[in-house]
């Protein structure tokens, strides 16, 4: 009897160990393939030096892909090396706004043409050693009361989760493309500091690894670019810099035909949808963001215009991304993606 009992114990144990063995390898392959995204291979590689400073749709692209292509690009900090992780205040006093902004790109894609969308996923986005935050005379929301140059530089490594700044304050690292977007309809060379219809300088911190951006194609093969990435940076940036940080990102573009009309960049992660909306002032860039969730929701879910119009008082989040890219702030409304029955 106690060797009969003294067996099946052997056996439960046994049994009771292959569960959590089969426990734990189900766990463990949940967590490498259910929480973390397989980064593609890239197919093409640009680098940091392969840029320009200006938005037209008279600047040669770089490379021709094909929708659906992925690309590695390395991305240069906005002062194009004007900065170094030794720069000091004189620094600041000397910098010179024209090669500010240098853009990876232009990436020219097969098949994009004007009234298409260009969705693009930001599928990697890796910290160089370095970055930096300032305070540029003349330059950010309260400029009129701080006109003094000021600097502050940060180091990195691929361990970094946070920037020390000082010795009680620690700020999470959360990367992005402070600019990105497609080639506006001219020739003429735009200043790449306000952002506009067709991306550029929108300095969304809620634009990072893993989000899905989509743009409104306005010339032949969109020459999409994107740069001057933030180590992070608050809603708003409000004294005109975040942690500026050169950076590797890896992006995947894919044009989509016969879509909705879209007027300006939208995005989505797993959690919401976002419109964005650029003005001249925050009254301005806010309302264009409502419509937009509107038409979202109008055309996407079917809605009446008027349940939408209420839905986006009840659960429409609007953001302030930026209040200091003159001449043009830019607003976002959030609408979460459990709320539209869509997770």
């Amino acid at each position: 009897m106690l060797t009969e009992t003294g067996d099946r114990m052997k056996q439960y144990v046994i049994i009771f160990g292959l569960i959590i063995l089969l426990g734990i390898g189900c766990e463990k392959k949940s967590s490498d393939t259910g929480n973390s995204e397989v980064v593609p291979e890239p197919q093409y590689t640009l680098s940091a030096d392969q840029t320009h400073s200006s938005w037209s749709s008279a600047i040669e692209p770089l490379i021709e892909v094909e929708s659906g292509a992925v690309i590695e690009v390395n991305t240069e900090e906005a002062s194009d090396q004007q900065l170094s992780p030794k720069s000091t205040v004189e620094d600041i006093k000397n910098l010179s706004f024209d090669p500010i902004h240098p853009l990876t790109g232009p990436v020219y894609v097969e098949g994009a043409e004007p009234g298409d969308i260009l969705k693009v996923k930001l599928h990697k986005i890796e910290l160089g050693s370095w970055g930096w935050t300032g305070i540029i005379p003349g330059f950010g929301f309260l400029a009129d009361e701080f006109d003094e140059p000021w600097i502050k530089t940060f180091e990195f490594d691929e361990h970094s989760n946070m920037a020390a700044f000082s010795d009680e304050i620690n700020i999470p690292l959360e990367p992005f493309p402070g600019v990105m977007g497609v080639a506006p309809a001219t020739d003429s060379m735009l200043s790449t500091v306000p952002p506009r219809a067709n991306g550029g300088n929108m300095d969304d911190p809620h634009m990072t690894e893993g989000t899905t951006v989509y743009f409104p194609v306005q010339v032949e093969g969109a020459l999409f670019s994107i740069g001057d990435a933030h180590a992070a940076q608050g809603l708003g940036e409000v004294c005109g810099t975040a942690i500026e940080a050169p950076t590797r990102i890896v992006y995947e573009v894919e044009v989509i035909k016969d879509g909705r009309n879209i007027q300006e960049p939208q995005y989505e992660t797993d959690d919401y949808y976002a419109v964005t909306g650029f003005g001249k002032t925050i009254d301005e860039a806010a309302k264009k963001a409502t419509r937009y969730m509107i038409d979202y929701l109008e055309e996407e879910h079917g809605m009446d215009r008027n349940d939408a119009y209420a839905l986006c008082s009840l659960a429409g989040d609007l953001k302030i991304a930026e209040v200091v890219d003159v001449p043009h702030m830019l607003v976002t409304m959030h609408m979460s993606k459990e709320v539209l029955g869509m997770k």
